[in-house]
């Protein structure tokens, strides 16, 4: 039975929550939701130069993309433009005692004074907020991790990310939108797109 997803308007994100296991059967949801906004006739998926998947053609107005970290995953798409691109990521919060380490080595470093600035017990919150940032911008842009932290640099208002700078060919970071995606309390995720603001919606995909 085709699985019923709501309509997706250009002027939004859709966000989902899967379960995830190591079992290779788990990224069904992942296909079943992907056919479901493509709708039938859609074209194989491609990859694209740096390995990421994507509709070629018209059907490219579909950007998507999925992450999951433990027990979870997160599959996002949107609609735009032929080649409109979007990335997610997510990362359970646990103990990383070298998070500021970590930071130091691959983040901007703004980024990192940032980071040593807050209280000791929000590190780790604002650490994978900015991971979660930059991972999910890098998954759009196609490059990945291997592209490099450190040339997706985000500016800090308080607690509240904005793109910075960014170099290379992800640039200009004014041409980003980048937004947290609440989960709760264990979760951190992110969700970036190229183009103009949109409402960001989560759902939980059914068990």
């Amino acid at each position: 039975m085709p699985f019923d997803v709501p309509n997706l308007p250009s002027a939004e994100i859709h966000v989902w929550r899967l379960p995830w296991s190591t079992d290779a059967a788990e990224a069904a949801p992942f296909r079943t939701l992907l056919a479901a906004y493509a709708g039938p006739g859609a074209p194989e998926v491609a990859r694209g130069e740096h390995g990421k998947p994507h509709f070629p053609g018209d059907a490219g107005m579909l950007g998507f993309s999925w992450s999951h970290s433990q027990d979870t995953a997160l599959f996002a798409i949107g609609r735009g433009p032929v080649g409109f691109e979007v990335g997610v990521d997510v990362e359970r919060i646990r103990p990383r005692a070298r998070a500021l380490e970590l930071a130091r080595r691959f983040f901007a470093p703004a980024e990192t004074t940032w980071l040593e600035g807050l209280p000791e017990e929000q590190v780790l919150g604002g650490f994978l907020g900015l991971w979660t940032a930059k991972e999910a911008v890098l998954k759009a842009h196609g490059g990945g991790l291997s592209y490099g932290l450190h040339r997706v640099a985000f500016a800090a208002d308080g607690y509240d990310l904005s793109p910075g700078v960014f170099d290379g060919d992800v640039g200009p970071a004014e041409a980003w939108q980048v937004a947290p995606v609440t989960l709760g309390e264990n979760l951190v995720g992110s969700v970036a797109w190229r183009g103009e603001p949109r409402s960001v919606r989560v759902f939980t995909f059914p068990v």
